[in-house]
């Protein structure tokens, strides 16, 4: 006989579905997706407002909001970032890149990963132009240790204190202390680094020398010019003009009165009003904007920052930034940020169009010229990912970094010990920080990234409907049937292995909240305590190696290392097989 399913179990689905759909499409921030799911639910009256806005009131977001606090005093007294020189050495060879790696994990594994690599990607940067090697080389293996040691306590990722979150609203249940996951994360973590600085130096593309590497593996940025009226190269051919044979740089399409010419032929005429596209790397294109007879099409906003003591700037644009979604012009980018959009690199595809037209994606990367403090002001801010000077050095650490890293060891040792819940020791930690006047009130405010805040919060109601419903319960009984004839590890794997591919369509936080019910749901067939099943959730989800969209931390190294999307499921397709098998095989032991 066929089960019935209730209205509000096909109402829960249809609003998980479409939650999934738009996250996919990847064009509004997550947290407004999930807070408009659960306010759907609440608004159809599957949950009420007490299940709706629990996550409010939850410990877990505010223990997230103060661990950003935490970050961003270590970030901006450079308490890790210091070694990285020391720690990446000379740069070559399996011994370098585990003295870089292991580190980074093992850091990640009692810090945020996220603040972790925002704080590292500019001094591997500034240290791969000084040893003039590619970064490629080094900046997806650090995205991936971090999203390894992230899996080994409590405080390496969000998404652990998402799923601890929902442990403790469980009926009877209780938050995870520090440590509860250290059983099955650390053996994975291990194994993963290892297995990553055995096949990261041969499937990370690289494959020619380092300075060749260094030039051939360069970065393309677009940028459009403008053929000045009158000027020196107004009516000659392209070739006459010295624009076929540039060093680095190519002209890759001509716009002229709502028509394309595009590929250029080197007796291509350009006309005054013309407008020119260029691809190449970084120095060559800066190069363009003293080429006479040109002037970026950018030109009013250039000349409105320019001044002997401006510089460039990289940024990065993340998943939730108010800049996905609009273009350069519309964003009003000169007024909001005092800064000119001088090239847009975008990995894997070159972009067309004239540059203030360009609508914005996520992990674009942009070239910018601005005042000194454009990073001081924007680098902690949800706008960009990352802002790096380009050329410039990383600032040394100040006399106070061993204050926070005091703070830090204190916070983690409170908790670990039970001396202090998670939450009241990581808010003393950040109280102590402004106290200390390592970071004033309104750095730690901003330091927060609200909207995993309010993700986080807003997700506790949308489990709450699945759980209510018996959608949980019946997709955890789908996945017994469909592996159930494999026995209880079968069914650990289906969850886990259902995880890590929605945290690749989504966000981790988000593919955490479905799958927690569900693994709950599945804990009893699969004969294990249901904690240790929520845990496996949380490790899978951070599992996210096969895309630059699934973790904000392969997004963060998306375009500064010049990487195409099919880099990522090159090198992580082994490592992903590798986690899961292992994230099953730790779960069946220890639950």
């Amino acid at each position: 006989m066929a089960l019935r399913v209730s209205g509000d179990e096909w109402i829960t689905l249809g609003v998980l579905v479409s939650m999934l759909g738009v996250l996919v499409v990847d064009r509004f921030p997550p947290a407004g997706i999930v807070f408009g799911a659960t306010f759907a639910l609440l608004i159809t009256d599957v949950i009420d407002a007490d299940v709706a806005f629990s996550g409010f009131s939850n410990s877990a977001p505010l223990t997230v909001a103060a661990l950003y606090v935490l970050a961003r005093g270590a970030q901006k007294t450079g308490m890790l970032t210091a070694m990285t020189s020391r720690l990446l050495g000379n740069g070559s060879g399996i011994r370098s890149m585990a003295r870089f790696l292991v580190p980074t994990a093992s850091a990640s594994a009692f810090f945020p990963n996220t603040p972790l690599v925002a704080m590292l990607i500019p001094d591997v940067l500034a240290w791969c132009r000084r040893h003039n090697l590619s970064p490629s080389r080094f900046l997806m293996p650090l995205s991936f240790a971090a999203l390894l040691g992230g899996v080994v306590t409590v405080l390496g990722t969000s998404t652990n204190l998402v799923i601890s979150g929902l442990l403790d609203a469980a009926p009877d249940g209780k938050p995870l202390s520090v440590f509860e996951m250290t059983p099955i994360g650390l053996p994975i973590a291990v194994v993963g680094t290892i297995l990553l600085l055995v096949l990261g130096p041969r499937l990370v593309p690289e494959r020619l020398t380092p300075p060749e590497s260094a030039e051939a593996q360069a970065r393309e940025f677009s940028m459009t010019m403008q053929v000045v009226p009158g000027g020196p190269l107004d009516g000659r051919t392209v070739a006459d003009a010295g624009l076929r044979d540039l060093q680095g740089v190519f002209l890759v399409q001509i716009e002229r009165d709502e028509s394309t010419v595009s590929p250029v032929a080197p007796d291509r005429r350009i006309d005054g009003g013309d407008t020119l596209t260029f691809v190449g790397n970084v120095d060559e294109i800066l190069d363009l904007q003293r080429r006479k007879g040109l002037r970026s099409t950018e030109q009013e906003h250039v000349l409105a920052v320019d001044s002997p003591d401006t510089r460039f700037f990289e940024v990065v644009i993340g998943r939730s930034s108010p800049l996905v979604g609009t273009t350069i012009r519309d964003a009003g980018f000169r007024g909001t940020y005092q800064a000119a959009v001088v090239a847009l690199h975008r990995s894997g595809h070159r972009v067309a169009g004239k540059l203030g037209a360009i609508r914005l994606r996520h992990g674009d990367t942009l070239l910018l010229l601005a005042k000194p403090d454009f990073r001081r002001n924007w680098h902690d801010k949800r706008d960009f990912l990352v802002v790096a000077p380009v050329g410039g050095e990383s600032p040394a650490a100040t006399s106070k970094a061993p204050l926070v890293a005091a703070i830090t060891a204190a916070v983690v040792i409170a908790s670990a010990a039970g001396l202090l819940p998670l939450l009241e020791s990581s808010l003393v930690g950040a109280a102590a920080l402004i106290a200390s006047r390592v970071l004033t009130f309104s750095e730690a405010r901003d330091a927060i990234d609200i909207d995993v805040v309010i993700l986080i919060a807003s997700a506790f109601g949308l489990g709450g409907a699945m759980q209510a419903t018996g959608l949980a319960q019946r997709i955890a009984d789908g996945l017994t049937e469909s592996f159930g004839s494999f026995g209880p590890v079968g069914i650990i794997f289906g969850v886990v292995l259902a995880t890590a591919l929605l945290t690749e369509l989504v966000t981790n936080n988000a593919a955490a909240v479905v799958m927690f019910p569900i693994a709950l749901a599945s804990a009893v067939a699969a004969e294990v305590d249901p904690r240790s099943m929520a845990i496996a959730v949380a490790v899978s989800a951070s599992a996210s190696f096969l895309t630059p969209i699934g973790y904000q931390t392969n997004t963060m190294v998306y375009g500064p290392g010049g990487y195409r999307f099919l880099d990522y499921a090159r090198v992580g397709a082994p490592l992903t097989a590798t986690i899961l098998v292992g994230t099953t095989i730790m779960t069946t032991i220890v639950g």
